[in-house]
């Protein structure tokens, strides 16, 4: 089966609809409340969850099972969305706890550097807090979504299941 990752809702919206084959839609761009609704109707897996508010409005909004990967934000950086390390067992928590999510695995963006494999610290760090999750919370494989056009290789090496690679394959986005 393809698969295909999306940043923004309504962009996604508009390409489903264009596309006659069977495709898993993969919301991972920042995902705002108030677009769940549409969220879970047009996507299979959401990578960009960061908030119990937020796992409390999808699962209001889903009808059918949703997969939910837990952003954390590794860097601590406050240009980037996810929660802190320390909160991601109880978000998971909350995703396990809910009528119609799952939780499929957690999510990482490491910050930009000209140099990929200074992001290499950051998928460690992300793949020990999956494992330590995974064992805690009796859950078995997780996904681990890291690793962009220009760091992929050491994410993949580091034990990436998912990476966003589209700059790669499409180049750059269009402002």
């Amino acid at each position: 089966m393809k698969e295909i990752g999306e940043n923004r809702v309504q962009e996604a919206a508009e390409k489903k609809a264009s596309l006659a084959r069977e495709v898993r839609w993969h919301m991972i761009g920042h995902l705002q409340r108030n677009k769940a609704k549409l969220a879970v109707e047009l996507f299979d897996e959401i990578h960009s969850v960061d908030s119990p508010e937020l796992v409390k409005a999808l699962d209001r909004c889903a009808a059918k099972p949703l997969g939910l990967l837990v952003q954390v934000n590794l860097a601590a950086d406050p240009g980037q969305h996810g929660c802190r390390p320390e909160e991601a067992r109880t978000l998971a928590e909350a995703v396990l706890a809910s009528n119609h999510l799952k939780l499929s695995g957690l999510m990482t963006l490491a910050p930009w550097d000209c140099d990929p494999e200074a992001a290499r610290v950051f998928f460690r760090e992300l793949r020990l807090l999956r494992d330590d999750l995974a064992g805690k919370l009796g859950q078995g494989p997780l996904h681990l979504s890291m690793g962009m056009s220009h760091d992929f290789e050491a994410a993949v090496e580091e034990g990436a299941t998912m990476v966003r690679i589209g700059t790669a394959i499409f180049g750059a986005r269009n402002p």
